[in-house]
């Protein structure tokens, strides 16, 4: 899974309250000054690409934008390189151990009260026929 996919799943609200956290994380990493070498052309700090991306995280356009955004700073900021790497690290932890993010959807019926959702608890094992 790239930065841009996680940032896109982060901003369409996979990973809840963790997940929050990682965008903002991502937010406070691409708002740090752009150490861009003088002699070479301006390019886009992918701040706005990332806000624009909240916005619309459904957008495959504004994924795309934001790749080549953090693409370029990436390469022409080795730092900057470095630390979104750091922060992809991190945020892998907010996905499934499979590597999947995954979007709850509960549907199927009139629910009231408070839903847990867990990853594996114990020992348990569902009766047959009601796997996943």
């Amino acid at each position: 899974m790239t930065v841009t996919t996680l940032l896109a799943a982060f901003a369409g609200g996979a990973g809840g309250e963790a997940g929050k956290r990682a965008l903002q994380g991502a937010l406070n990493v691409v708002r740090r000054p752009f150490q861009r070498p003088a002699h070479l052309p301006t390019a886009s700090s992918g701040e706005a690409e990332l806000v624009a991306l909240e916005e619309a995280p459904g957008d495959p356009a504004l994924a795309q934008q934001l790749s080549i955004a953090l693409g370029m700073r990436a390469a022409l900021d080795p730092e900057f390189a470095g630390e979104l790497a750091a922060w992809e690290e991190e945020a892998k932890q907010v996905r499934q151990p499979n590597g999947d993010v995954v979007f709850n959807n509960i549907s199927g019926g009139t629910f009231s009260g408070v839903t847990i959702q867990a990853g594996r608890v114990g020992n348990f094992q569902p009766p047959p026929g009601k796997q996943g």
